[in-house]
């Protein structure tokens, strides 16, 4: 079994997780008292929102890359960056070494498109659900049509996971709210929701929605698994392929 890299903090909340998740993964796979072998870079979360809110994205690309090498020299047989937001920067990560990473948009591309959905609700920071990085590599490489909430809402969302979910705050109340904005996307022809940030899990369960629910920490980290056991290859795109042949 490969050694994993994490490049984690990005909230600490859902990097546990992710450490949880992956380790009852192997558990169950292997029995015992086996666990996964794990390599971590946990960032100081504060620095990235920072560099987030100033736009500084080369800033963020230079230090998650520097992270992966870190985790590369320590043995990592894959990466992952465990923060959907921080996808925007994954070629510039992938780029900085030779070892895969496995891309959670393409984690969450393959699960949809095993249910034969076609058209997906994404929810997550302002900045994953504004930008392109997410829903155009959803389209180009997965055939979706994605689904942002309403204009006014991104605000909303964003708050509750930096303002809270970060932080450890699990609200009722805003459960509520989502559960609200979920429905609205269902009546605009949604068939799923994409759970894109990782500290959602943290606040909604399948029982919250009337959508199906993609949890991208937990399909991320039992996908993480599946490669590092040599299972499923197959989830990474052409160019990570070629390097897992290697």
């Amino acid at each position: 079994m490969k050694a994993i890299g994490l490049i984690g903090g990005m909230s600490w909340e859902s990097t546990a997780i992710y450490y949880q998740q992956i380790n009852q993964a192997v558990r169950e796979k292997m029995g015992g008292l086996h666990s996964a072998e794990i390599v971590m870079h946990s960032c100081d979360f504060a620095e990235i929102v920072s560099l987030q809110q100033q736009g500084d994205w080369d800033a963020m690309a230079g230090k998650l890359a520097a992270a992966a090498q870190s985790l590369e020299r320590a043995g990592a047989g894959c990466l992952a960056i465990c923060t959907n937001t921080m996808h925007k920067v994954a070629a510039e990560v992938q780029a900085a070494v030779n070892i895969p990473l496995i891309d959670i948009r393409d984690v969450i591309g393959e699960a949809i498109e095993a249910d034969g959905l076609h058209t997906i609700g994404l929810l997550g920071t302002r900045y994953t659900m504004e930008q392109e990085f997410f829903r155009a590599h959803l389209a180009r490489e997965w055939g979706l049509k994605v689904l942002t909430p309403q204009e006014e809402m991104y605000g909303v969302v964003h708050e509750i996971i930096f303002g809270e979910l970060c932080q450890g705050i699990v609200s009722p109340a805003n459960r509520v709210r989502m559960t609200e904005i979920i429905s609205e996307m269902a009546k605009r022809g949604a068939q799923g929701i994409i759970l894109g940030c990782t500290e959602l899990m943290l606040l909604l369960s399948q029982d919250d929605s009337p959508l199906p629910l993609y949890d991208t920490t937990t399909l991320h980290a039992r996908a993480l698994v599946s490669y590092a056991m040599g299972e499923d290859a197959h989830i990474l795109p052409a160019s990570h392929a070629v390097l897992a042949a290697v």
